[in-house]
């Protein structure tokens, strides 16, 4: 690599690192320690307790305002009396818990608030039709109310020394809210260098004009930032409607980014939204020969109907009943369209989870006897598969089953 090109990626690298809050005055201590010729004695057990609070365990938040944005969607700012935020990336989420009538789980939330916003978190919450836990954030939360979750975590967050500036975000929904922190990420942003050559292409479909969530913050922010583009599509628009409409396809988005494919496989694709929304968007990427590497997806949940999925036994329906058993704590009836992890918290039992979409793998747990069904969502590893250990968040007893836990 010539020299000119690495010198060119070391001064973006520091750039980036000078951007990081905290990082000259971590620098400036450091001189000053050289300078002491201090041994470090005194910074014993410094580490562990940076480490812990930058990536806790838990976090003990409370509710200092709820915001109304559509008569379906809230956002549920969430403050900490107890301990400093801890930073996160945005697109990241946290996994909020929640004691419903004595039904303890969890559901993960992207934080829709910006990276640099330390004091609280905004959690955009919608309603989905049926939801144990939607349903009980939107009607029966209020200020003041107090909730534990994990620190920040996830994958799914713009990089910008791998991903490049050349970026497209399609949003279904709520998927929306990751998607606003990236946004506002950027306009915050420093790097006067690396804003400039910045471009986000949000396309943002939803299923009603009064479902579209941040519509006149997304407005303005468009209005002021020249990086920022957006394109509405509605799917079940009222007649007066006068923008796009219909479901996103090779079609659409070759009329919204263009045909050249060089430019396509530059262009780093995000894709947030219903489990069906972000199947059917990737395969309209790889229908326009977007490279895989180049398509980064926020599964939202287990999958509906897991019956219609490719693998699911033809003799097994959905509303069959089926025994699980833990080894040594006791057992219950589940159906088998119920995600695995979901039927055990109804009855008092749980594992360790964030993600709640097969990707974290934190609620593994072994399977002794019994068959699951494992979709693709599951990211199994091989390992995994060949000694019986499912993701239990998105694995689906098909049988009377044993499991460790």
């Amino acid at each position: 690599m010539p020299n000119s090109v690495i010198e060119k990626e070391q001064r973006t690298v520091v750039n980036i690192l000078h951007a990081v809050d905290g990082y000259n005055e971590a620098l400036a201590h450091q001189k000053n320690l050289y300078q002491a010729g201090t041994d470090f004695n005194e910074q014993k057990g410094n580490v562990a307790q940076t480490i812990a609070r930058l990536h806790p365990k838990r976090l003990k938040l409370t509710v200092s305002e709820v915001i109304v944005d559509t008569p379906s969607t809230v956002t549920l700012r969430l403050t900490s009396n107890t301990q400093t935020l801890p930073p996160f990336q945005a697109g990241q989420y946290i996994n909020l818990f929640v004691d419903i009538n004595g039904t303890k789980t969890a559901r993960p939330y992207a934080i829709s608030s910006a990276p640099q916003q330390r004091d609280y978190y905004d959690l955009t919450i919608k309603r989905v039709e049926g939801g144990f836990v939607s349903n009980y954030l939107l009607d029966q939360v209020k200020p003041g109310d107090s909730f534990e979750s994990t620190g920040p975590m996830g994958t799914f967050y713009h990089n910008p020394l791998f991903h490049g500036d050349d970026l497209v975000f399609i949003a279904g929904g709520s998927g929306i809210a990751p998607a606003r922190s990236m946004i506002k990420d950027i306009v915050a942003n420093t790097l006067v260098e690396r804003k400039k050559n910045q471009k986000l292409h949000l396309i943002y479909t939803s299923s009603y004009q009064a479902d579209v969530i941040f519509d006149e913050e997304l407005k303005q922010l468009e209005k002021e930032h020249d990086f920022l583009r957006i394109s509405w599509i509605i799917t079940r628009p009222n007649e007066q409607y006068q923008g796009m409409t219909g479901r996103i396809n090779v079609e659409r988005l070759t009329q919204l980014l263009g045909d050249d494919a060089e430019k396509l496989s530059q262009k780093m694709f995000y894709v947030c939204g219903p489990t069906s929304f972000h199947d059917h968007c990737a395969e309209q990427l790889r229908l326009l020969n977007v490279k895989a590497r180049r398509v980064r997806i926020e599964c939202n949940g287990p999958p509906k109907n897991p019956q219609n999925l490719a693998g699911w036994p033809s003799n097994v329906n959905a509303s069959d009943v089926i025994k699980v058993t833990i080894k040594g704590q006791g057992s219950f009836e589940a159906r088998v369209d119920e995600p695995l992890l979901n039927s055990m918290e109804r009855y008092g039992f749980s594992a360790e989870n964030a993600c709640r979409s097969g990707e974290c793998s934190l609620c593994r747990v072994k399977v002794l006897n019994g068959a699951v069904f494992n979709p693709a969502e599951a990211k199994l590893r091989s390992t995994d598969e060949a000694f019986g250990w499912c993701h239990s968040c998105v694995a689906f007893p098909l049988s009377d089953i044993e499991i460790m836990i």
